[in-house]
């Protein structure tokens, strides 16, 4: 009795070991599968940039960002992602901007050029991400421009 029980746990290590490595991993390249994560916390559509890279344009509530497509090879197969937010006209202290950037984790803030208040957070994509792990980052990125926005005022 005590010999089936080790093998059978050991029959269920190596399946849960052998599914989790058949799981798809989602890469710079899946562009639909990003956009549909994405559209999963607001509208959101696929553009590209001045450098021909895809980018996302997407809002979540009311509050509109963008993910840009980086490291790319012949503007697919991109490396990471950048998440990007920037209030026009709304400029806080520079003590403001430190004090997001002491207190939050995953994101870093700052002033740009004309004073205005940004915010970015990085996703690297060389190896793959699960689409679940991808979900996860932009439900993190939606807290992000949630919190940001009350942080500098916006709303």
């Amino acid at each position: 009795m005590k010999l089936n029980s080790m093998f059978a746990g050991t029959a269920l290590s190596l399946a849960l070991t052998v599914s989790a490595q058949a799981q798809t991993l989602v890469t710079g390249a899946d562009t639909a599968e990003i956009l549909n994560a994405a559209r999963g916390y607001g509208a959101a559509n696929l553009t590209t940039q001045s450098n021909g890279d895809p980018q996302i344009t997407g809002k979540i509530n009311g509050v509109t960002y963008q993910v840009y497509f980086r490291n790319c090879t012949d503007n697919e197969d991109c490396e990471d992602l950048n998440f990007y937010l920037g209030f026009l006209d709304i400029k806080p202290s520079l003590e403001d901007i430190n004090d997001w950037n002491l207190n939050k984790r995953f994101s870093r803030a700052y002033l740009d050029q004309d004073q205005d208040a940004c915010v970015e957070m990085d996703l690297d994509l060389v190896k793959g991400v699960t689409a679940d792990y991808l979900d996860s980052q932009f439900g993190l990125w939606a807290m992000v421009v949630g919190q940001f926005a009350e942080h500098v005022g916006y709303n």
